[in-house]
């Protein structure tokens, strides 16, 4: 099991398809279906060991969430904000392509 590469709060884009996103959690393997697995094109398949994380992501038309492995991830240089609606109850502001992680949880 190999260490990310990428943290939680980092602004990325997919390698292949045109979206981007922000992480908001990251597991050190494929922990998703089978089916979703076998459902990517066989020749773009990404291996099931390494990292795989969750985004909160935009394309130019939709807000969603991904789930991407870590070969298919690279750090977005835009420097741009992440339009998810999500981000904002995620997350405080934005600084060098990293959103603050800040803590919800009542004291």
């Amino acid at each position: 099991m190999k260490a990310a590469k990428f943290a939680i709060g980092q602004v990325v884009k997919h390698r292949v398809y045109s979206f981007r996103g922000v992480i908001y959690d990251v597991d050190p393997e494929f922990s998703n279906t089978e089916e979703w697995w076998l459902a990517i094109p066989e020749d773009i398949r990404p291996a099931k060991e390494q990292p795989y994380y969750h985004l909160l992501a935009e394309n130019d038309e939709v807000a969603y969430e991904a789930y991407v492995s870590e070969q298919n991830l690279l750090i977005d240089e835009t420097g741009l904000p992440v339009s998810h609606p999500e981000v904002p109850m995620m997350f405080g502001e934005l600084r060098d392509g990293h959103y603050q992680v800040v803590d919800h949880q009542p004291h």
